[in-house]
């Protein structure tokens, strides 16, 4: 029992315990991977366009027999085998061959950018692609589509059935876009910004100006006045001196000297911290971790 008055550690706070979260992928070298995998309403269009594909595809191979055999006594008698033969090679033989080749790639998931990995991170091979396809036929062509969707939407990572007997998922290759770099002080107020005093600004008015900064060239020219002047208005009052500028100018002006101050700031904090524990090796006992 702990001491009264004390918490029993959490798992945190024990060493050689890694605590993994749900998004993340533990690797055979026990690194921990921040990866995606793909939403479950994607997966169910990259696999309703596999799906077709086949359709088309086994109507192409039947329509090709037919062709080659004809009719008569030969064709009634090749029909079944030839159909048997189209099922297994469209069904199973040809997406385990693509997502084999193409290291679990297929035409639904480059239309939804995702790829077919192992639980670990790493590529998938033929043996995962093969059980895929395999479980495939029942999860997706005889019940069409019902095991895989209830499957997928109970699943942690969207996983069908086949997923979770072959040990992968559908890992989302399309990064979102990353924003636009931060604009500095503007030219014409490159002197004041070096004397000005711009207090720290209420959260509602930072919120505003920055809200402002980042979609001004997507508005009206005359909104954008318009929201200028009162966003310029909300900042006067904690900024000394305010420069005879335009109000859009003022207020980018306003939002980059903050940013640049608030960041240097954080940077001195960990400068500070890092000297103060530099010769420290480790917490004494019953000191807190953080």
């Amino acid at each position: 029992m702990p001491p009264s008055g004390t918490l029993p550690a959490g798992p945190e706070a024990r060493p050689g315990i890694a605590v993994i979260r749900q998004d993340e992928v533990l690797t055979g070298e026990a690194v921990a991977l921040d990866v995606q995998p793909l939403a479950f309403f994607l997966r169910a269009v990259g696999t309703l366009i596999d799906m077709l594909a086949g359709v088309a595809l086994l109507i192409a191979v039947w329509a090709a027999a037919g062709w080659i055999t004809g009719t008569g006594a030969a064709a009634a008698t090749l029909s079944p085998i030839l159909s048997v033969t189209a099922l297994v090679l469209v069904l199973v033989v040809i997406p385990t061959a693509v997502e084999t080749a193409t290291r679990g790639r297929s035409l639904g998931k480059l239309a939804v950018g995702g790829r077919i990995v192992r639980l670990d991170g790493g590529a998938a091979g033929f043996r995962h692609a093969f059980i895929r396809a395999l479980v495939g036929v029942f999860e997706l062509w005889f019940t069409v589509g019902a095991v895989a969707g209830i499957v997928g939407a109970l699943s942690p990572r969207s996983q069908r059935l086949g997923d979770l007997l072959a040990g992968t998922y559908s890992e989302r290759t399309r990064a979102p876009r990353l924003p636009d770099p931060a604009e500095g002080v503007p030219a014409p107020l490159a002197g004041w910004a070096h004397v000005a005093d711009v207090a720290r600004l209420p959260d509602r008015v930072a919120r505003r100006a920055a809200r402002f900064v980042r979609s001004a060239d997507t508005l009206d020219p005359a909104a954008r006045l318009r929201a200028a002047a009162s966003v310029a208005a909300d900042v006067t009052p904690f900024v000394t001196p305010v420069p005879p500028v335009d109000p859009e100018l003022f207020v980018r002006g306003v939002v980059a000297v903050r940013r640049e101050r608030e960041f240097r700031a954080l940077h001195l904090e960990s400068e500070r911290v890092a000297a103060l524990t530099a010769g420290v090796a480790d917490a004494p006992p019953g000191f807190p971790r953080r």
